[in-house]
C-alpha cells in the first residue's frame, strides 16, 4: 500500500512516498522510510507522530494513501513569543 512520511526542520522539509506492506504500523513505515537516518535527532520516543494532522500512536495500522507526520518538539512558547511582539510595537 501506498503512504507518504513527512517532516520537516527549519531549513529542510521532505515527504516521502513509499510503498510498504498491507498492516504496516506507523513504527513500521516510519523505519522502513529510511527518515531515521536522514535525520538522526528525530526520536520517536519522545516525539509526537500524525496522521493527516491528528496525534497517532506508534502502533496505529496505517491504511492505504495515509500521510504519516513527525512532530518537532515546540522550542518556544507562542504567548511568549505573542508578547515580545506586542512589546516590540508599542
Amino acid at each position: 500500500m501506498n503512504v507518504g512520511i513527512v517532516y520537516g526542520t527549519a531549513i529542510k522539509q521532505i515527504w516521502l512516498k513509499m510503498d510498504v506492506p498491507d498492516g504496516s504500523t506507523i513504527e513500521e513505515a516510519i523505519k522502513l522510510s529510511g527518515i531515521l537516518d536522514q535525520f538522526p535527532e528525530i526520536d520517536l520516543e519522545t516525539q509526537s507522530v500524525g496522521v493527516f494532522g491528528r496525534i497517532s500512536k506508534l502502533d496505529k495500522v496505517l491504511e492505504n494513501g495515509e500521510r504519516v507526520e513527525i512532530y518537532r518538539p515546540i522550542t518556544a512558547d507562542p504567548e511568549l513569543v505573542e508578547r515580545r511582539d506586542v512589546q516590540a510595537n508599542d
